[in-house]
């Protein structure tokens, strides 16, 4: 009984240590797309997402209505790259939520926004990533809330 419970305790060790390799694995992956975005750096960024990438913004309509905005990764990457080197910007995430089940990862992240050093908005991330056998964990699917009021 004793060397059953010893084993089980063992079991239960290393199943949350693999969960919490997973997870910082899922969060390095976030934070060098982050990185890659505070450098403007489109390969960096490349390297963090899927090919077939889905990036979503909720915004408002005239009526301020949510209105989901989607924009390819080619866009989003020529963007980051168009910023003028004089614009100093700055996307603060301010915690990570993550869950994994097998090869799919959820990471909700709130974040601050910062431009020029003055506060410009706030939010919520949502990514969604796939663990691919050979590039491991890659973001496949990211939407974003952005307001001025609420921020903490």
């Amino acid at each position: 009984m004793k060397k059953l419970l010893i084993l089980l305790f063992c079991l239960l060790t290393f199943g949350g240590y693999a969960q919490e390799n997973e997870e910082m694995a899922v969060k390095n992956t976030i934070d060098a797309f982050f990185e890659g975005f505070h450098r403007q750096d489109s390969v960096q960024i490349k390297k963090t997402i899927a090919g077939n990438v889905v990036m979503q913004t909720i915004a408002k309509d005239e009526m301020g209505n949510p209105l989901v905005k989607t924009q390819a990764s080619s866009d989003f990457l020529k963007s980051i790259v168009a910023i003028p080197e004089t614009t100093k910007f700055e996307e603060v995430i301010n915690t990570y939520s993550i869950q994994i089940d097998g090869p799919m990862a959820h990471a909700w992240t709130p974040y601050t926004f910062n431009l020029d050093g003055v506060f410009h908005h706030c939010g919520v991330n949502s990514f969604q990533l796939v663990k691919d056998a050979e590039k491991g964990w890659q973001i496949v699917y990211v939407i974003d809330t952005r307001r001025k009021e609420g921020c903490e």
